[in-house]
């Protein structure tokens, strides 16, 4: 699919759904594949604005600024996405955003690299996956049948927890979200995590899920096997897989 037809595809998902954090992710992609960089910055900036914990949003944002001549708005939101990296433990997003601000002579902010606590889960809704009480998600993440299930059964804690693991997934293995092997790869590790099988994905969408190519599958098994714990790989996760 061209950029073109993938720009079009994406606003319509994000006029659908303002608060797409992802299709505002996927989109930034598209806007740079088509070397429309300002767009592309201001759009993976949103999608940070929505989702702090996208750090890879941060970094292409102030990538694709840097690249618009638009360095004083590349300052800004590297400045904040080197926080939020640091803080939140991802080191690749981390790394690279250090580098582009030196690119633009810009300082290192100073910040303790201690990773951010999610607060205890409480309330009256019950987790089928974990088993925990928490809060229902106010909206299905998807505009479909299988959104509406993930509203109805996995708690608003471990859909947060799973966007968190997914931007790490997405940073470790290098994904772009416009590509449709690649989204292929993060749905399926969603699946994985929020214990989706396959039965219940046909029974509730009437399609076969999609599925991984190559080695991905296995590298998202060997992570959901080890409890998504990334930290120790040191960014070094897309070495297990070929394009």
């Amino acid at each position: 699919m061209d950029p073109q037809t993938r720009i079009t595809q994406f606003q319509r998902l994000i006029a659908d759904d303002p608060n797409n954090d992802m299709a505002y992710f996927s989109l930034g992609n598209a806007f740079l594949q088509n070397e429309q960089f300002e767009e592309a910055g201001e759009t993976f900036a949103k999608c940070a604005e929505i989702n702090e914990a996208m750090t890879k949003a941060y970094q292409l944002a102030g990538d694709a600024y840097i690249k618009a001549g638009k360095v004083d708005l590349a300052k800004v939101v590297l400045t904040k996405g080197y926080i939020e990296a640091t803080t939140r433990g991802d080191l690749m997003p981390k790394n690279a955003i250090a580098d582009l601000l030196a690119s633009i002579n810009e300082p290192i902010p100073e910040v303790k690299d201690e990773p951010k606590k999610a607060p205890e889960p409480t309330g009256d809704f019950k987790c089928q996956k974990t088993g925990q009480m928490g809060t229902q998600l106010p909206r299905p993440p998807f505009r479909n049948a299988l959104g509406e299930w993930i509203q109805n059964n996995i708690s608003k804690q471990t859909f947060d927890e799973w966007i968190g693991m997914g931007t790490k997934i997405i940073n470790e293995l290098r994904l772009d979200l416009s590509r449709d092997d690649h989204d292929a790869v993060y749905d399926y590790a969603m699946r994985v995590y929020l214990g989706i099988s396959d039965d219940l994905f046909r029974e509730l969408l009437g399609k076969e899920p999609p599925m991984p190519d190559g080695q991905y599958k296995g590298v998202i098994d060997d992570i959901m096997a080890r409890g998504g714990h990334l930290e120790s790989e040191q960014g070094n996760l897309h070495t297990q897989v070929e394009e």
